[in-house]
């Protein structure tokens, strides 16, 4: 018996050893350097305990930064659903071109993110972009819009996002309506239910628990998005108004050299997400279990 498990634990080492390196490690160094005020290239350091985040509850542009990630966060999360479902469902019928026309809805979340930010940026420029020709020439607006301005860079931050990331919902949102058994639909059907009642009454209720994922993994990985919010305005100008925390905490590392305060920024998105995390599973099982 000692030496199957023994056996078993030498089998699984390689793979815990991999995983303390390149998790637990990281995480445990970040929390150890986020008490001491560092340069981040020299080696200059001096212990100030909790310091950085005594100083951090007290910060308008840690506040600011905040604030932006869970507009951005928010307003990507439900415009991607929004968009997705609605996609996923269409492409889940049966139609001329539906193979074709899936391969062309993954094409933005295949794109490298640069790209699809260069490209919006060349979209909506207000001197040469396509939408500010397009709403001229419609009557729409009279003067080309600014969406690279101060006042719609978050709103052209948010289009670029969701166009470039809504694919992931759709994929696998469609992957769960493929496996809802036909016979559910054709009983409601039978019942006298129009598309909305079986959607509400048979969709919604198979799809639940993969709603449950995309909205967990959406909203993770949009709160902590840096190279789309980097790349769309930089560090200067106009990116102070979407300046979120990921890219506050690069700001913090590498142009400001203050790694200590870099790495208590990461600890407090990973205690934040962590504590969203919790909570959003408390309140999933309390209405799985009402359910």
């Amino acid at each position: 018996m000692r030496k199957s498990a023994l056996a078993g634990w030498l089998l699984l080492a390689p793979s815990l050893v991999l995983l303390g390196g390149l998790v637990v490690f990281p995480v445990v160094y970040n929390a150890w350097l986020s008490l001491f005020d560092k340069h981040a290239f020299l080696p200059v350091q001096r212990f100030v305990g909790l310091g950085h985040y005594v100083y951090f509850a007290h910060d308008e542009e840690f506040w600011n930064s905040f604030g932006h990630g869970l507009v951005y966060a928010g307003a990507t999360l439900v415009l991607q659903i929004a968009v997705g479902i609605p996609t996923a469902l269409l492409l889940n019928e049966g139609f001329r071109g539906r193979n074709l026309l899936r391969g062309v809805v993954l094409f933005p979340y295949v794109i490298p993110t640069i790209v699809a930010v260069m490209l919006w940026k060349w979209l909506l420029n207000d001197s040469y972009g396509l939408v500010n020709h397009l709403l001229v020439a419609f009557g729409l607006t009279r003067t080309p819009v600014a969406w690279l301005g101060k006042d719609w860079i978050m709103a052209s931050l948010v289009i670029t996002s969701v166009w470039q990331f809504f694919p992931f919902v759709v994929v696998t949102y469609l992957a769960r309506l493929q496996t809802i058994p036909p016979e559910l639909y054709e009983a409601a059907t039978v019942d006298g239910a129009g598309a909305w009642r079986r959607f509400r009454h048979v969709t919604l209720p198979q799809t639940r628990s993969v709603l449950f994922v995309i909205v967990l993994l959406r909203s993770i990985w949009m709160f902590t998005k840096f190279d789309t919010v980097w790349l769309m305005a930089g560090d200067g100008g106009v990116s102070r108004y979407i300046r979120t925390l990921p890219v506050y905490a690069y700001a913090r590392s590498f142009t400001y050299l203050q790694a200590g305060m870099g790495a208590a920024l990461a600890v407090i998105m990973f205690v934040m997400l962590i504590v969203a995390t919790a909570v959003y599973f408390r309140v999933f099982e309390r209405e799985e279990a009402i359910s």
